[in-house]
C-alpha cells in the first residue's frame, strides 16, 4: 500500500498534514504511545508499525525541540509547512523569537538508516534530557519523543488536572 500526504484540514492557523493510504475509504494519523530505547550512540529505532508511513513523503525526517522540553518528529513534509508558519511570524515579538529559536533553530533533517533508526543529535538529546529510555506518542502530524521518567512524571502530574474538565472547546465532546 502507498501512502501520499495530503493537506486536510486547517487548523488555526497551521496547515494538518496526514498520511493518507491509497486504499479507499482509510485515513490515518500518528498515534499511539511506544517505550524505547536509545543506543550508546543515540540513535533510535523507529518502529516498523510507523516507518512506512514517517516516509511516505520522502526519505527524510526532521527532530526539533518542543517548548514542553520533549523532541518532535516529523516528516520532511509535514515539517515543512509547520516550518514555513513559524518563520512567517514577526520577530519584533519576543516570545516569538523564542518559539522561532527553539522550533526553527534546533531543527535537524535526519536520514533512517538501513536498520531503521534515525540519529537523536547530542543537542537535542540533551534538551529533551534523552538518555536511554524514553517514549514516542502519536500526535496526529507528527510525534512526540520524550524521556521516559520525565514523561510518566509529567502524565502523573497532568491527569489530575486534565481529567476534571474537558478543555475549551471540547464541552460537548464525548468519548
Amino acid at each position: 500500500m502507498s501512502l501520499k500526504w495530503h493537506v486536510v484540514a486547517k487548523s488555526g492557523n497551521f496547515w494538518d498534514w496526514w498520511y493518507i493510504p491509497d486504499k479507499k475509504g482509510a485515513a490515518g494519523v500518528f498515534q499511539g504511545a511506544s517505550e524505547l530505547t536509545l543506543d550508546a550512540k543515540g540513535r533510535l529505532a523507529v518502529p516498523t508499525k510507523h516507518r512506512d508511513a514517517l516516509l511516505a513523503g520522502g526519505t527524510r525526517l526532521v527532530l526539533t525541540a518542543h517548548p514542553d522540553a520533549c523532541v518532535l518528529l516529523y516528516p520532511k513534509l509535514a515539517w515543512d509547512a509547520v516550518a514555513a508558519r513559524v518563520q512567517s511570524l514577526s520577530s519584533f515579538d519576543e516570545q516569538t523569537r523564542w518559539w522561532q529559536r527553539l522550533l526553527i533553530g534546533h531543527a535537524e533533517e535526519v536520514d533512517v538508516d538501513g536498520s531503521g533508526r534515525i540519529l537523536v543529535s547530542p543537542a537535542l538529546r540533551k534538551f529533551g534530557g534523552l538518555d536511554k529510555n524514553v517514549m514516542l506518542v502519536g500526535q496526529g502530524n507528527r510525534f512526540e519523543l520524550w524521556d521516559l521518567a520525565a514523561w510518566q512524571s509529567r502524565l502523573g502530574e497532568a491527569l489530575p488536572r486534565t481529567g476534571a474538565a474537558p478543555p475549551p472547546g471540547t464541552e460537548n465532546f464525548s468519548l
